[in-house]
């Protein structure tokens, strides 16, 4: 959390989030590359890179594909009983999403939906990694033999225990870990008299942290003659083009995707 006075007040969670950004780069570029070199590997195989997120996880898993600039490999997997956070009471509500969102055993069930194939692998974002469906999702994926990467804030995750039903943290069931940089209350900005910190950090850098990972693993596979097609705006390469790119990308999607959706039965 930052507290240091900004010329400009209103850009006072910009100035936090950029040095948060600065922070991921100087600390996490290994990490990024190894989950780049590991998605160029699975994409140029005929894999999948599964991402998942609960809560407002779900940002980044949406951020990774289908979007302009974005191409097929990456199988994006939310629910929406987890997501869904627009209508806060009631039916449908945040406290309903946050509770199921803690229930043991519920990844299993998810998981069981999808045949996995002998290159794929999986990218679970959670910025508290504590939530017993992101946990559970990288401790089954490991089991079925998929390589996991997690996202999470450390210092958010070592700042409370294990959920005695879950056991470990998603930092503890991953493959690799690339860290939010996040405080452990997320918010950046401290404000005097108020004891409560406003304007949470793990989004922005979890977008960095995804589009990293699309254009550095966009790069090695154009070195490996593996690209997909890759989506844009008609205003870039002509209407018919732009259609073209859209087809053959969810073509493409659909294709990799076919063989996952069996499901163990």
């Amino acid at each position: 959390m930052t507290d240091h006075a900004t010329s400009a007040p209103v850009l006072e969670w910009l100035d936090a989030a950029t040095e948060l950004l600065e922070r991921l780069a100087s600390t996490q570029a290994d990490a990024i590359e190894q989950a780049s070199q590991w998605c160029a590997e699975t994409i140029a195989a005929g894999g999948l890179v599964h991402l998942f997120g609960t809560g407002h996880s779900r940002i980044p898993v949406e951020e990774m594909f289908p979007r302009y600039g974005s191409y097929p490999g990456f199988n994006p997997m939310v629910e929406l009983s987890m997501t869904f956070h627009t209508q806060v009471v009631g039916s449908n509500g945040q406290r309903q999403a946050m509770f199921i969102e803690r229930t043991s055993g519920l990844a299993e069930a998810i998981l069981s939906n999808f045949t996995f194939g002998p290159h794929d692998m999986l990218i679970v974002f959670s910025a508290s990694g504590l939530s017993a469906v992101p946990v559970e999702m990288a401790r089954g994926a490991r089991q079925r033999g998929i390589r996991v990467v997690g996202v999470t804030s450390v210092a958010q995750s070592q700042a409370d225990p294990p959920d005695p039903s879950v056991g470990s943290r998603l930092m503890e069931e991953s493959d690799l870990v690339i860290d939010l940089c996040t405080p452990h209350a997320d918010a950046l900005v401290s404000i005097e008299g108020v004891d409560t910190p406003v304007g949470p950090g793990s989004t922005i850098t979890a977008i960095a942290i995804v589009n990293s990972i699309k254009v550095r693993t966009a790069r090695l596979l154009a070195e490996r003659d593996a690209l997909p097609p890759v989506i844009t705006r008609a205003s870039v390469v002509g209407a018919d083009r732009s259609r073209e790119l859209f087809d053959a990308a969810y073509r493409e999607h659909a294709r990799r995707i076919a063989g996952s959706l069996a499901g163990e039965g």
